[in-house]
């Protein structure tokens, strides 16, 4: 029973339903030529689940001020219409709705539109890489003056307030920041002067709104980068900005896109940062808002519960499921957020059109109808990914559906992910799953492996989802005992080695299969990564380190690149966890054999090795599963062939969840009774 969640809240004279805000995102169809369509329907469709208040993705004050191409720019009449849109599809779907105001600073991109980043000082970033050019005394107060016109447009297109971005590095975070505020004028020089910029803006934006529409104001509880405003720095300016009735509320962020501290990652322990946003909430009179890594209803109701917030930011969380409040509200299964970031992160940083692994609908609202689909009876083979998705996604279009797994349970590899440290939600996915499609009236075979064509000659057509096998590796050796395949090691149910392993292969299965055997267990994961990261979180658990056992574990591939298919917002985060568990990565090798207690390699110099190894993990990439596909093609059965066993090589959850989604689209543009066509190939 959710107690918190549901009561009333007020931000400003904003009355909310409830006590969830949809967190900014930025979704890549700001810049569609389609005059807001994309972007409204993305919106409308959670607003009519009973989302209640929602923020939009940053609007850029000024074309320098973009953090890529694809942004909206508030200012710039030709993006009105495309707002107004947004800020009226909400409205009708009974929503209420912020615009962001954005200002990258020097995490801007020059090639984006050719302007120099500009900053309060000329600071090199390794975010945008460049050095941006420090604002003038004019060019500052144009740029609040910018802030200023962007809050009053706000309330003329239709929005019911705005939200200042003022946190995570970009450019009032830079103001506050000794490192990349270096002036010495009236603002910079020390704390007050560095905190100006950010009351100013403040102060412009409160004006030009009026007193109808809410601000709220984004701030960092800390920026975890050396020279950056501190958990206290942030304190301060929480006080200042309250205390200036400036901002009705105060979302609290965490970290900078520079810090070494990861923030967002599956690795990071779900409530990891309520400490500093009730710290905050404890320093002021005005709504707190805690967001980042808190992915369902009921962990946002603990945080309100313990008094760590006002009100719960969720922005993934309503990528993965447009109905979480709704489904909330009734008890449902919701297919919860797993903080992969390859869809939705990933894809923001390259200014690529965002979604979701597991709810590919998302940003695509107004292209996945299951319109113009035959009613059909359909055999699905194969209950990983891409045949969870497919055997939904059809039966939603109205298709009698029949799901057939060789396992005693649906999942495929996400029965193996979830074992991960840091990817226990996957888990969750399957339940949702299992929950959809028994609700869909999917009939699902388990223990029911298919290998032969005439078994399946009832169905109209066929879904091929069989997946992928483990790769073998031609290494004497191999058949030893103590070799393992990751699929052995990750299934349910798998023994942990105790002693030293090996690991061939460090691709991302590789990558995950030793984040696994070095992982300490402790009784507060919140307490081990506070230590981890040297963090001191004002309230809450204080640091504690990992006290269980650490083994050896050695990670090796020839090539030089480890984890070189994962995404850039995970991939140093995972392989700096690895170091610091203390993993010996190497590279560039090449393997001679494995005997009983090693395997034997050579270094990139040609020097002979021997790595201890107790236990062998092969991870060394996976093969498609073709057998019943090549069997349907002899027959003649209509077939569509999706997943892993469409193409193993560049196999990710992404491309399996995405095909599945697409398989009532390829069926129906098939020709039903015919192998050719769209239904005998894998979907793209």
């Amino acid at each position: 029973m959710l107690e918190h969640v549901w009561r009333q809240g007020a931000i400003g004279r904003l009355t909310t339903p409830h006590r969830i805000v949809m967190g900014s995102m930025h979704l890549g169809l700001e810049g569609l030529d389609d005059g807001g369509a994309a972007l409204a329907a993305f919106y409308a469709e959670r607003a009519s689940a009973g989302t209640g208040l929602m923020v939009t993705g940053g609007s850029a004050v000024s074309p320098v001020a973009a953090g890529g191409r694809n942004y909206s720019f508030v200012n710039d009449e030709a993006d009105a219409g495309k707002l107004s849109r947004l800020a009226a599809a909400v409205h009708a779907a009974g929503g209420l709705v912020l615009l962001q105001l954005f200002h990258a600073g020097r995490y801007a991109y020059e090639q984006s539109f050719g302007l120099q980043p500009v900053a309060p000082s000329a600071v090199y970033s390794r975010y945008s890489r460049c050095e941006p050019r420090a604002l003038s005394h004019e060019e500052i107060l144009g740029t609040i003056a910018d802030f200023a016109r962007g809050a009053r447009r706000a309330h003329e297109l239709g929005f019911d307030g705005v939200e200042i971005m003022g946190s995570e590095g970009y450019l009032i975070d830079q103001f506050l920041a000794p490192a990349t505020n270096l002036r010495d004028d009236e603002w910079g020089g020390d704390p007050e002067r560095r905190m100006r910029f950010a009351l100013d803006v403040g102060a412009a934006v409160r004006d030009a709104i009026g007193p109808e529409r809410a601000v709220v104001y984004r701030i960092s509880g800390a920026s975890f980068v050396d020279g950056g405003a501190t958990a206290d720095d942030g304190l301060e300016l929480a006080r200042t900005i309250a205390a200036a009735g400036v901002a009705d509320a105060l979302n609290i962020g965490m970290g900078w896109h520079e810090s070494r501290t990861p923030t967002v990652q599956a690795l990071v322990p779900l409530g990891a940062w309520t400490p500093w946003s009730r710290a905050v909430r404890e320093a002021v009179d005005i709504p707190v808002i805690a967001s980042n890594r808190i992915n369902t209803l009921e962990r946002a109701d603990a945080v309100l519960g313990a008094g760590d917030a006002d009100f719960v930011s969720m922005a993934r969380p309503f990528l993965a499921d447009a109905e979480i409040v709704a489904k909330g509200r009734d008890r449902r299964v919701v297919n919860v957020c797993i903080a992969c970031n390859q869809s939705c992160i990933d894809r923001s940083i390259f200014d690529r059109r965002v979604s979701c692994v597991v709810n590919p609908r998302a940003g695509y609202e107004l292209e996945f109808d299951g319109a113009g689909a035959p009613r059909s009876r359909l055999a699905v083979i194969g209950a990983g990914p891409a045949g969870m998705e497919a055997a939904r996604a059809l039966a939603a279009a109205g298709h009698r559906v029949e799901l057939f797994e060789a396992a005693d349970r649906i999942g495929g590899q996400f029965r193996m992910a979830c074992r991960i440290p840091g990817k226990e939600d996957f888990g969750r996915t399957i339940e949702y799953f299992e929950a959809e499609l028994a609700r869909l009236g999917v009939t699902v075979h388990l223990r029911s492996p298919v290998g032969h064509a005439d078994a399946l000659a009832g169905f109209d057509a066929v879904v091929v989802a069989t997946g992928v096998v483990p790769r073998a590796v031609d290494l004497p050796g191999s058949g030893l005992p103590h070799v393992v395949s990751y699929a052995e090691l990750l299934l349910d149910g798998g023994d942990i080695p105790r002693d030293a392993v090996a690991i061939i292969g460090a691709g991302g299965i590789g990558v995950d299969v030793a984040h696994l055997l070095s992982h300490r267990p402790d009784g507060d994961p919140r307490a081990s990564f506070y230590a981890r990261y040297g963090l001191d979180p004002p309230t809450g658990p204080p640091p504690a380190p990992a006290t269980g056992p650490r083994r050896a574990v050695t990670l090796m591939r020839r090539g030089t690149r480890i984890g070189e298919r994962i995404g850039p917002s995970t991939r140093w985060a995972v392989l700096q966890e690895l170091r610091m568990a203390g993993v010996e990565i190497l590279t560039g090798i090449a393997y001679e054999r494995i005997e009983p207690g090693a395997v034997l390699i050579r270094d990139p110099d040609g020097t002979a090795r021997r790595v201890a190894a107790d236990t062998v993990v092969i991870a060394a990439g996976q093969e498609p599963e073709l057998a019943l596909a090549g069997a349907l093609k002899r027959a003649a059965i209509p077939h569509l062939v999706i997943g892993g066993a469409a193409g193993a090589t560049e196999l990710d959850a992404e491309r399996a969840f995405r095909e599945g989604t697409n398989a009532p689209r390829n069926l129906a543009h098939g020709r039903p009774g015919s192998p050719a066509g769209p239904m005998s190939r894998a979907s793209a």
